[in-house]
């Protein structure tokens, strides 16, 4: 007879809709054995309300759990594999899909300039009508990145991303389109709305019924009001003393949904990576030509300084690329106010792994990080490290900027610095990383007083120094107002 854990689990992927195969319990005690203490540890020493993960051996779900909570509040229950989560950057992969099926229809032209579809898409550059399908969808057009996504003001109208389009005729390129790799939300936006243009459908709507319903993740939507509320979590983020508290703000806006606005639960997301492992095909549904994944997964272009640290080093269309323990790696992650997901692939090994927590101040790393790495290992039978990872800084301090300015980021820095000293990571690199996607968005004062700020608590750092003195010379030609003393 199998246990009362393994029980629980085949009662759960029997509620989730589509047949999982589950492996014999003696087969899944790796993962409770191995695993689930490090991320009970982890889980506690970082105050995570909540966070749900799935693995997937030879299209198979081997281990599919939820740990903590929905929310902090009142009203909602445990985490369970059927939770929903905010899946932030994880849709980008999906918005990629879709381009390639249209491409497979005949309707799109990866090699079109995106004006052909969308006429009113414009910018103030004149660089903009160069820019091409395929650039934007490998992150090379140039386009800068959201500085606000207006979380607190959605919008929920089917015509919210046209408008969006129409809206960023006021913006300039950050680099020749084609000319280097350049993470932007911004050019995924426009994507989906090429997508909508192109198939006569809303973007939610095309994904839902080319995607998302064929592959029978029957509890995934690009749409808030379509979630169950009994199953959606909420977010977290931590008040200016370092505490957990359930986010004022929800992270959806239908300006945004090509970016971001994905929500999926861990079973739904495993049949995602199943398809993706099977070269387009699951059940018996194909969702792209088998040849596409050739092109889709070939390095185009190196990722450069966002992967360093990980086992990441290109993009190909959409998805990040690498080897992990020699082994060809496939990923995307996902953050955004209140949730951090996570999705990594072993395809030569049909091993995959997928993980969202309801709270945004983990430092997983830009791509991956300790606990996919402890997640696949346990996967490939080697024993997993330990899952240690302080709170992510650059995102605390980012998340603030957002809401209130450099100032009370800056504020806040300081006093997490003297209240949790061993908490957060106060390295020299993520003060650097803040103030280079400020300067990357063009917020050039900002950028200024936190590097100032880094170059003082670390002055023999020449790093630290120079890119100060690099912030103050682009300042300096842009006639930007002196940077006032953090």
């Amino acid at each position: 007879m199998p246990g009362r854990k393994s029980a629980v689990l085949l009662l759960v992927l029997a509620a989730a809709g589509p047949a999982f195969p589950v492996r014999a319990p003696a087969e899944d005690n790796k993962y409770t054995r191995v695993l689930e203490p490090a991320l009970k540890a982890f889980l506690r020493q970082q105050q995570i309300p909540g966070l749900a993960i799935a693995i997937v051996e030879d299209n198979k779900v081997v281990y599919a759990k939820g740990f903590g909570r929905m929310s902090l509040g009142r009203g909602k229950g445990p985490v369970t594999p059927l939770t929903v989560f905010h899946m932030a950057s994880i849709v980008k992969p999906f918005v990629a899909t879709a381009i390639l099926q249209l491409v497979d229809q005949h309707k799109v032209d990866l090699d079109a300039p995106v004006s052909r579809y969308l006429p009113y898409f414009r910018m103030a550059d004149q660089r903009y009508p160069r820019i091409t399908v395929r650039q934007m969808v490998a992150h090379t057009s140039g386009m800068p990145d959201v500085n606000d996504y207006e979380w607190d003001r959605p919008q929920f109208d089917d015509g919210a991303l046209e408008r969006y389009v129409r809206s960023l005729s006021g913006l300039n390129l950050l680099f020749e389109p084609g000319l280097k790799f350049g993470y932007s939300n911004i050019a995924y936006d426009v994507l989906g709305d090429v997508i909508a243009k192109a198939s006569g459908e809303t973007f939610e709507a095309y994904v839902q019924q080319r995607i998302l319903s064929p592959l029978q993740m029957k509890h995934s939507t690009l749409l808030y009001r379509e979630v169950d509320p009994a199953l959606l979590s909420d977010g977290h983020v931590l008040d200016a003393r370092g505490v957990p508290v359930v986010s004022g703000a929800y992270p959806y806006n239908r300006t945004h949904s090509p970016s971001s606005n994905l929500h999926s639960n861990a079973l739904d997301m495993t049949r995602w990576a199943m398809a993706n492992m099977n070269h387009g095909e699951l059940d018996g549904r194909r969702i792209l030509p088998e040849s596409t994944y050739a092109a889709m997964w070939k390095p185009t272009e190196e990722v450069g300084e966002p992967a360093v640290g990980t086992f990441v080093t290109a993009e190909g269309i959409s998805w990040y690329l690498g080897a992990y323990r020699s082994h060809f790696l496939v990923t995307h992650s996902g953050g955004d106010l209140g949730f951090i997901t996570d999705l990594a692939m072993l395809p030569d090994r049909k091993i995959a792994v997928v993980w969202m927590a309801n709270c945004d101040w983990i430092d997983a790393g830009p791509i991956n990080g300790p606990i996919t790495y402890a997640a696949l290992d346990t996967a490939l039978g080697l024993k997993p490290k330990p899952i240690t990872l302080k709170r992510s800084l650059v995102r605390t301090l980012s998340f603030t900027y957002q809401r209130e300015g450099i100032g009370a980021a800056l504020r806040e820095y300081r006093l997490l610095k003297s209240q949790h000293p061993g908490l957060y990571d106060f390295s020299e690199g993520q003060l650097g990383e803040l103030g280079r996607s400020l300067l990357a968005d063009g917020q050039v004062n900002a950028a200024v007083q936190v590097f100032r700020l880094n170059a003082t608590a670390y002055p023999s750092s020449p790093r630290a120094r120079d890119e100060l003195e690099n912030a103050l010379a682009i300042e300096g030609r842009a006639g930007s107002p002196k940077a006032s003393q953090p």
